[in-house]
């Protein structure tokens, strides 16, 4: 359909210049084309910085109106924007996103060593600790101890330990307390060195005060002597200059110590209690003498067939030595133990209470030194002393002890093998 169509007219109106464009009626009214006569100036856009623009029907340039302004409006979108950065650490204390938050500080800066040690585990930061494979008495493979020695010395503790008992109970106790004393002097010694700053003096004191409160009055005081014991850490830390110092993780390690050496120490002296207040005179050591056995034993039996067939380890992130087929061995080994001196021992005398005790020394022992070869993993350390000739610090000698006293002390409580 052309265009023509719509410019129908009659032979009146094409005549008459007085109007323009084609009249449509009352629908669209008058409608003016390109081509249509008029009167009216031509509709311009034109100014002084476009220029005319050109008629409809003409092709197109492909040009832009040029203009003063030559900024590049779409550029701004097309350049990379910086990406936003997390920062790299973030300090308690202060708000990440607030613009004026002071300068964070090293805690470790304060206690004058190394800044590149982290003060929770000792490991140098942006590198993991090396996993060993021998652990201090590990159950599978090398030792890495010297055994003629660690075996001289284990003799020369175990006839000392037997001449105190033969003696009397205060002689026993007298050397629980120098080996409640050692391991805290020791592990305060070693969380310094890495990077805490526990209260030394208060931790020691309520580590040794535990078990000598428990032997004079009984598991009683023992609240009151670890209430006493915080009281003195954490107050000690309001005279320190700054938060800086650290006192919430450096109280926490001063009470852990607390807890795992003097509290779990202090049940050797609740056991040997019953020799001299209980009216038994042989109950506690003897019951002291079985723990002291059966430990042993399973550390024995569990070094020699862990040693030749073991292969699964218990936790290999703590110590690829200790296995299932050691510890296996071990509960094998104190079995045999507490029975053939069980035979001979005039408290514990009996099948039943036999196999108890075992159970629960083939437990426990493996625990307390799956615990404390974790805490030296965490700290990056192999022993937590060297007082021990061939077996490290007093620590890592009775780390078993530790977990197998309470537990001890409560079955003997329940079954009372002296009745």
């Amino acid at each position: 359909m052309s265009d023509d169509i719509w410019r129908r007219r009659d032979n009146t109106d094409s005549n008459d210049s007085s109007g323009y464009g084609t009249d449509f009626g009352s629908d669209f009214g008058t409608v003016q084309f390109a081509d249509d006569p008029t009167a009216e100036p031509v509709l311009s856009f034109g100014d002084a910085e476009t220029g005319n623009l050109p008629h409809w029907t003409e092709p197109a340039t492909g040009e832009l109106p040029s203009t003063e302004d030559d900024t590049d409006v779409w550029g701004t979108f097309q350049e990379p924007s910086e990406p936003t950065r997390r920062p790299d650490h973030i300090t308690i204390g202060t708000d990440p996103t607030d613009e004026r938050r002071r300068a964070s500080r090293d805690v470790t800066a304060d206690f004058g060593i190394d800044p590149s040690r982290d003060i929770t585990g000792g490991v140098p930061r942006g590198r993991a600790p090396q996993v060993r494979r021998s652990g201090p008495r590990g159950t599978g493979g090398s030792t890495g101890r010297d055994m003629p020695t660690a075996v001289t010395t284990g003799l020369i503790l175990l006839a000392v330990f037997l001449g105190a008992i033969m003696w009397r109970p205060a002689a026993v106790m007298l050397i629980v307390v120098a080996v409640v004393a050692l391991a805290a002097v020791e592990f305060f010694s070693k969380v310094t060195e890495k990077g805490y700053r526990p209260a030394t003096f208060a931790g020691i004191l309520t580590c040794v005060a535990a078990p000598i409160a428990a032997y004079w009055i009984g598991d009683a005081s023992l609240p009151l002597v670890f209430a006493f014991g915080f009281l003195a850490t954490s107050i000690g830390f309001i005279g320190s200059s700054s938060v800086h110092s650290g006192p919430m993780p450096n109280v926490a390690i001063t009470n852990m110590a607390m807890t795992w050496i003097g509290l779990l120490g202090s049940f050797a002296a609740l056991i040997l209690r019953y020799s001299v207040n209980g009216g038994l005179a042989h109950a506690g050591t003897d019951t002291l003498f079985m723990i002291v056995i059966g430990v042993i034993a399973n550390d024995v039996g569990g070094l020699f067939i862990g040693a030749s067939i073991g292969k699964t380890p218990l936790r290999e992130w703590i110590s690829p030595n200790k296995t299932i087929e050691g510890a296996i061995g071990g509960a094998i080994a104190t079995l045999v133990a507490v029975i053939v001196f069980g035979s001979q021992n005039g408290t514990w005398n009996s099948m039943g209470e036999w196999i108890a005790l075992t159970i629960v020394i083939a437990i426990m022992a493996p625990m307390g030194d799956l615990v404390e070869s974790m805490f030296k993993r965490n700290l990056d350390v192999k022993d937590f002393g060297t007082i021990i000739a061939g077996h490290g610090g007093v620590l890592d000698r009775f780390d078993g002890f530790f977990f197998v006293l309470p537990a001890v002390y409560y079955l003997m409580l329940v079954l009372s093998p002296w009745a």
